[in-house]
């Protein structure tokens, strides 16, 4: 397996390209189901995990081609509506084919989900949704198989506001009989940007970024063309990689709205931080400033920002904490980063952190996606050298890290096995 080498102590600094959010795309590239037609995504980015949805797509018949950062989807002629074990188990986002499988062939069968190997992330909301809109499900052998003659419009109110129930159950509705009203769904910008996706296909949703969804089912859709958003989570960890080496970055192609909570906790933390239209501007050279951080739901503090922000406060002169309040048991990096002399207790789901005066390079382990961008940035500012293995889990949402971080002068590469 590959690994990646970093020798700390640069300072990083130029300009970097935001790639498009793997987060938006993935559903988005489950929503060409819906339509039997070729499909242009754009601004794709080139991941793992979009390799692995692509891969699920063909075996459900489409046939897809890659254009630079576009991906060309044809599913005109696909008609398969079972989504194998060897697939899903290695990316939840898959589970994201059962609603477009269901409101297009009015069947699905589809693996109960697999992906980073922390915490339990239950498939019950997408499940309750699917028969709320008229369908039969049963779980049998590891698969959700589901059913329906004809999916019907209903009002569905989630417990917790769920980014992955959100969009399965908004694919589903879009071709149902009558309205669909979706109480307590998630705001994020990802969902959003599906909606939005949606309507350009002649979908009729109203309510778009608020927590209530009025979706009027029509009998066809028209094929996407549509381009992802840039993706503000490599955008927060360059932020953070930059505070962390007193350097000084621009982000082009990002949205600086999509991340408010960020861009404030790290100001709450002494950087410097100038927005524009499309890029944000991150100057660190005062010492970093212990501070607080409770994760939530958009557009609060993103949990996939927590683990690179335990490693910018594992190097703050006092101390801080963080509260994880979406996966409790989202803290499988703190090992790892305690191998790199980082100073962390945990208690339940409060991690509280006292600065250390530098970190020293080790041999780490990633555990999950975040967690390895986590390693990778204590790598950047330890002293000495780090070496991370199971870097597989960075392929699946970070686009070239490696060279990224190099371009802006970081001493990183990729060993190759």
């Amino acid at each position: 397996m590959d690994k990646i080498f970093v020798r700390g102590g640069k300072s990083l600094n130029g300009t970097v390209s935001i790639s498009g959010a793997k987060n938006a795309a993935l559903p988005i590239m489950a929503a060409t189901l819906l339509t039997q037609d070729v499909n242009y995504i754009h601004n794709v980015p080139d991941l793992r995990d979009v390799a692995t949805m692509a891969h699920l797509l063909r075996v459900l018949g489409a046939k897809i081609e890659r254009d630079g950062s576009t991906l060309i989807i044809d599913t005109t002629h696909y008609n398969y509506y079972e989504a194998p074990y060897d697939l899903v188990r290695t990316m939840r986002a898959s589970i994201y084919v059962l609603g477009p499988l269901l409101a297009k062939l009015k069947k699905a069968r589809v693996s109960l989900p697999g992906g980073c190997a922390w915490g339990p992330r239950p498939v019950d909301f997408h499940l309750r949704g699917m028969e709320k809109l008229g369908a039969t499900i049963i779980v049998n052998h590891g698969y959700i198989e589901a059913e329906t003659e004809q999916l019907k419009g209903n009002e569905i109110y989630f417990d917790t506001s769920s980014v992955g129930a959100t969009g399965n159950v908004m694919m589903a509705s879009v071709l149902a009989k009558g309205i669909t009203i979706i109480e307590n769904a998630a705001r994020e910008p990802e969902i959003e940007s599906l909606a939005h996706c949606l309507t350009s296909m002649g979908a009729d949703i109203k309510g778009i970024g608020t927590s209530r969804l009025e979706i009027n089912g029509i009998s066809e859709l028209k094929a996407i063309d549509y381009t992802i958003i840039p993706d503000r989570v490599e955008a927060g960890t360059f932020m953070v990689a930059t505070a962390l080496t007193k350097g000084e970055i621009t982000l082009t192609n990002c949205n600086p709205e999509h991340l408010t909570a960020v861009i404030d906790k790290l100001q709450e933390a002494g950087v410097n931080i100038t927005k524009g239209e499309n890029t944000i501007t991150i100057k660190a050279e005062n010492k970093l400033k212990p501070i607080d951080v409770i994760t939530s739901t958009y557009p609060g503090f993103p949990t996939d920002m927590q683990a690179q922000f335990m490693t910018l406060m594992s190097i703050t002169e006092g101390t801080g904490s963080i509260t994880e309040t979406i996966y409790y048991d989202r803290f499988m990096h703190v090992s790892e980063l305690k191998r790199l002399g980082a100073d962390i207790k945990l208690n339940d789901n409060v991690a509280v952190i006292r600065g250390v005066e530098k970190l020293t390079g080790a041999e780490v382990m990633a555990t999950d996606l975040r967690a390895s961008a986590a390693l990778i940035l204590a790598g950047l500012v330890a002293e000495g050298e780090t070496l991370i293995s199971r870097i597989y889990h960075i392929d699946r949402g970070y686009e070239h890290i490696e060279e990224k971080l190099s371009a802006l002068g970081a001493d990183i590469e990729r060993i190759r096995d």
